[in-house]
């Protein structure tokens, strides 16, 4: 049995990869809702394993979390985590293990389960600065594109997978996931390309050696020099998991063509302020073996161009040495913000941007990885079919043990503080991610078996879309309508008057009246101001939000005491589809936007202004100290600019910031400070400034920190040095603990087809498809599609069709005469494959059968 949970786990990535390739998508949309959620984040290795048990949920009145607390601590090997799993010493191992011999050992421990999850990959980051070192004088040949796309045909993605991955991944070539619909839609242009880019160790070698020359580099008994040293290549290799295998293998093959490779091994906790927030001039490394995931069920993975190829990605200095082609940049950003008007159009600029990704190559696509998460089997909590248990915000109101209330529970990750926690643009680890998660809340949150939006915080959208574009509805929460015209009001703030610290209105911007693709207008509860709290005791209110869009703005103008130049991309290709904001009324909250973004989910277009930044939640009299301290050069929010400054990167949990922020504290409760008081005094009063740094003064005087958020867990205290991090259960959450509890497991449908296995030629053969979960008929409303493939003897495609639904349950696939006329006496095989509306993971079974005259 224990055996067979391993087979089902490799089976059903197989099935994925199957439909992948051969199926059509429902309307995509984005990975997470924008602007709440990053795309993606650095870190995890995961993907599919057998399904938990149906939960035992408390009947009780509790609110928040329904623990009392949570110990994070650091736990590299996965090996030991197993092993502490089995004793009790640890509940949860929140890394998605994709080493067939832990796996193995997983599915072996009685005393474990898994969550299974598809969103992990594993990619090749280049350093593009060059194509000398200014600090070393030494020569960089990926600098050079065509070096860096020479690196596809380098690689033998095969050998990757099967063999240093043991076979638990598929080669990627492309920055989709492969069990995804934006795969499946481009699925012609992409097998095209990963013919083209295949393994071919000799055309790498012609293209980077033409390509060494032409930078004056000489080969020299075979290897590599360049006035007269030898062409050195750092490869920064993760150590943690495969990816020290992977590392391995590209050095010998660069080796193999007359470089001279230095391994440089790393645990993340090491590497990470060499690559992501070091400055690439200084060449400490050229390739670093990097790892993400996909936090949540992707529905649009076009802004994944943005993301990983042009400076608006991120504000570390790595993606700020980005240098896309005005083509491809451009490309991307209409991808990212969605500057398209028909599904056409959409695709044709999904398959330019594929093939300038690969003449790019700032990054080489090794494999999807199929991974599983194991926790001990007590412990019920919801996961994503993607990001697992890592990457969904609902792990901390969802995590229990079964049938209790309270207690504690302890997690243990591969690394853990890696990076300093801030909300503006602190670290993105996914090890970092979590925890920041469970601190603070969204608007919206993902469903972790869709990816559709559900909301959160707010209570409802209506959703205005220009006539003729194709967009759809799935939850009642939103009401979609469609309208001729939209046009921006007047008086809808477009912009920010840094030097004023005003917004600037659409009559002041504009000459005429401007239209847009897309209204949105959110509705928030009519008591928000009355149930949400900070983690310190203060109320929620308007200036947060107010807040939040000042520094949308802010940071990327130069007139700004906080500029900060890694921002200004990733602002610019914001305001190419933002058009303007308006906020109707403050108490209750309604606001509406206006944009030329259009996702083809009605639910994932929704601009909520939740003051849920980039890298997490943040107040405004929090964040007012940030900006005090970076406004005297003291720290900075950004990576990029701490080390243009040489200033301290800002931490908001501890280390030498905390003391900057205390002081700065102590001028703000002195002067009685009101950030950006031109606009903000407007929602501030004097009292509630007072109250508000004084609320903040008694947190800090307690826990020592300056995080708070308004989600079902505190931060009571982080240890760097110890590697562990302390989550109190916030007592004044306003939400049921139950709130979440549909989400304890997915409804993947569980199929079994019924009928003749001896089917006469040229007659009619029916086939009953049987759909069940957890033992019940699955609702015919519930099932998108029910699709089947016809192979014949030769194992050729035949025919695809759609099954007729029966009933509840019950689906039949029909093969007419002419179609079984066609087929030649022999073992034929028909594959049916479920698409559910409940989970975004289809299933699949197949049935043999002979045709005979």
């Amino acid at each position: 049995m224990q055996q067979k949970r391993l087979t089902i786990l490799i089976a059903l990535l197989v099935g994925l990869l199957v439909f992948a390739g051969c199926a059509q998508p429902a309307a995509p949309a984005v990975e997470a809702p924008a602007p709440e959620a990053p795309a993606a984040q650095p870190e995890a290795t995961a993907a599919p394993a057998e399904e938990p048990a149906e939960p035992t949920t408390p009947t009780t009145d509790r609110n928040g979390a329904w623990l009392d607390t949570v110990i994070i601590v650091e736990e590299p090997s996965a090996d030991a985590a197993v092993t502490r799993l089995q004793t009790g010493d640890i509940d949860i191992y929140a890394f998605q293990v994709s080493n067939r011999e832990v796996a193995a050992r997983v599915a072996e421990a009685s005393e474990l389960k898994t969550y299974s999850s598809s969103g992990s990959y594993n990619e090749l980051s280049f350093n593009p600065v060059g194509p000398v070192f200014e600090s070393t004088g030494k020569l960089n040949p990926f600098a050079v594109p065509a070096v860096r796309e020479a690196m596809n045909w380098l690689i033998d993605r095969q050998y990757v997978a099967q063999e240093l991955m043991g076979g638990l991944a598929i080669p990627r070539y492309v920055p989709f996931n492969t069990a995804s619909g934006d795969y499946a839609l481009m699925a012609d242009v992409i097998r095209a390309l990963e013919a083209q880019y295949a393994y071919n160790p000799e055309r790498a070698n012609e293209v980077i050696s033409a390509e060494m020359e032409a930078l004056g580099a000489t080969l020299v008994n075979g290897v590599w020099q360049y006035e007269g040293e030898p062409v050195e290549i750092s490869v920064l290799i993760r150590t943690e998991d495969e990816r020290r295998l992977v590392g391995d293998y590209v050095a010998t093959q660069l080796e193999s063509i007359g470089f001279t490779a230095i391994r440089d091994y790393k645990t993340a906790a090491e590497a990470s302020p060499i690559w992501i927030n070091g400055n690439p001039g200084d060449g400490l490394f050229h390739i670093y073996t990097g790892g993400w995931i996909s936090t949540a069920v992707p529905r649009d993975l076009g802004n994944n161009f943005a993301f990983f190829y042009t400076p608006s990605g991120l504000g570390s200095p790595l993606w700020q040495a980005y240098t896309p082609t005005e083509e491809f940049n451009s490309v991307a950003e209409q991808l990212d913000n969605q500057l398209y008007t028909t599904l056409e159009e959409r695709r044709d600029l999904m398959a330019q941007a594929l093939e300038l990704a690969f003449e790019d190559s700032v990054r080489v696509w090794l494999v999807d990885r199929l991974s599983v998460t194991p926790v001990r089997n007590e412990v019920d909590v919801a996961a994503d079919l993607y990001g697992s248990i890592a990457g969904t915000p609902l792990w901390a109101t969802t995590m229990q043990r079964e049938g209790e209330v309270g207690g504690e529970m302890r997690i243990a990750m591969p690394s853990i503080l890696t990076n300093p926690w801030n909300p503006i643009a602190g670290t993105n680890w996914i090890y970092d991610q979590m925890p920041i998660r469970g601190t603070g809340e969204f608007a919206t949150v993902p469903d972790p078996y869709t990816g559709l939006a559900l909301p959160n915080r707010i209570e409802r959208m209506e959703l205005v879309v220009e006539e003729g574009r194709p967009v759809g509805v799935t939850h009642d929460w939103v009401d979609l309508q469609f309208e001729a015209s939209i046009e921006v009001p007047g008086d809808a703030w477009v912009d920010w008057d840094a030097e004023n610290q005003v917004f600037i209105t659409a009559d002041e911007a504009y000459d005429e009246p401007v239209t847009v693709a897309r209204k949105s207008v959110v509705y928030y509860p009519a008591d928000l101001y009355d149930t949400v709290t900070w983690h310190d005791g203060s109320a929620f209110s308007a200036a947060d939000i107010v807040m939040a869009m000042i520094l949308t703005f802010d940071r990327a103008k130069e007139a700004s005491g906080i500029y900060d130049a890694s921002a200004v991309a990733g602002f610019d290709s914001f305001m190419a589809a933002f058009r303007g904001v308006k906020i109707l009324s403050t108490d209750p909250l309604v606001i509406e936007t206006y944009s030329d973004s259009l996702l083809l989910d009605a639910e994932q277009n929704v601009n909520a202004w939740w003051p849920y930044y980039a890298q997490g939640q943040g107040s405004w009299h929090a964040l007012a100290l940030g900006i005090l301290t970076e406004t005297a050069g003291e720290a900075t929010f950004s990576t990029a600019k701490s080390d243009e400054l040489q200033v301290e990167y800002m931490s908001m949990i501890a280390g030498p910031v905390i003391e900057m922020l205390a002081n700065q504290l102590d001028i703000a409760e002195d002067e009685g400070f009101i950030p950006y008081a031109p606009t903000l005094s407007n929602y501030i009063s004097a009292d509630e400034a007072a109250e508000r740094y004084a609320n903040l003064r008694a947190w800090y005087d307690q826990y020592g920190h300056f995080w708070i958020g308004t989600g079902v867990f505190y931060l009571e205290r982080a240890f760097p040095v110890e590697k562990t991090i302390v989550l109190q259960r916030y007592a004044d959450h306003p939400d049921a603990s139950d709130k979440w509890a549909r989400f304890s497991a997915p409804a993947i449908a569980e199929i079994e087809i019924d009928g003749s296995t001896r089917v006469t030629i040229g007659e009619e053969a029916t086939f009953d498809v049987f759909v069940d979960f957890a033992g019940e008929p699955y609702s015919m409303d519930d099932i998108s599609e029910v699709k089947y493939l016809l192979f014949d003897a030769t194992g050729a495609l035949a025919e695809v069709g759609t099954a007729e639904a029966i009933e509840d349950g019950l689906w039949q696939v029909t093969l007419s005469p002419e179609t079984t006329g066609a087929l030649e006496a022999g073992s034929n095989r028909i594959e049916v494959v479920v698409v559910s509306r409940l989970v975004a993971l289809p299933s699949f079974t197949d049935l043999q059968f002979v045709t005979a005259p």
